[in-house]
Parts: C-alpha cells; structure tokens; sequence
C-alpha cells in the first residue's frame, strides 16, 4: 500500500528507495593537485582538522560535521573517466561555510595573500564572498543577514 492507502504495482513495491540506498553523508570531494598544500590552506587559513593522510594522494579534513575529501593526481576519486575525461579542481559548485564578521575576515585573508573570485555580494539573506583554495576550487564565506 502507498501513502494514500492504495495498492501498488508490483514494479513499485520491488524498486530500491533511496531511503533505503543513502545510508548518510560522507563528505564532499575537491580534486586538488597538491594535497600537502591543500592540507596547509584548509588546517591554516580556514581552521578545518586533519582526519586522514595518505601524501601524495589523498586527505581527509573536517569541520564540524563537514568533511572535505581531498583527492590529488593519483588518488582512486581523481581517476579519468571512462570516455576519457580529466577530473579537475575548479568549477561553480562550492562548500558554503557560515562565518561571523565577513568583513574583517576578508581584510585578514586578503592580508594572508588569499584570493577571492568576486567583491562581497550582499542580498536579504546575507552577505557572502567566493575564496579559491590553492586549486581554484570555490569555498564560499556566508553571514546571514541580521
């Protein structure tokens, strides 16, 4: 029976759910061409902890109930695809980190020689600012408005 009381079809009933597939969050993967490097930034600049290393390969950081996979050349999450396509750091999609005070934090990593993608934007919901790790991938810094 579904939801609303009525039978279902046979085929229905015999799908996997994702309920029943995802189990929890593992964490989201950067491909990054120095992990020892990206280990440096994300522990230093950002606060983030050392899980895991495995140099040159692969590392695992966290923070809070994030954690960042960290898969350099060689790693088994930075392989080629099938067709033949290079996995590579970049892109739009980002980890968004809530922080306090978005303006002294930009002066002080500006200071630290870090670099940003854009000015801070600012909208109803807050304000928020795109920082590139050593890579080039996007670690957007959100403060909510009010």
């Amino acid at each position: 029976m579904n939801r609303t009381g009525t039978k279902q079809p046979d085929s229905a009933r015999d799908e996997p759910r994702a309920k029943d597939f995802i189990v929890g969050f593992h964490g989201v993967r950067y491909q990054v061409k120095d992990v020892s490097r990206s280990i440096d930034f994300y522990t230093k600049q950002l606060g983030f902890a050392l899980e895991f290393k495995q140099l040159p390969a692969f590392a695992n950081i966290s923070f809070g109930g994030l954690t960042i996979l960290l898969s350099g050349p060689g790693a088994s999450g930075s392989r080629p695809m099938p067709d033949g396509r290079s996995q590579e750091p970049g892109g739009w999609n980002r980890v968004v980190l809530a922080v306090r005070h978005l303006t002294e934090q930009i002066e002080a990593l500006r200071r630290a020689g870090l670099h940003f993608r854009n000015d801070m934007e600012v909208g109803p919901g807050g304000r928020q600012i795109q920082l590139e790790d050593p890579d080039g991938n996007a670690i957007e810094l959100f403060e909510p408005a009010g």
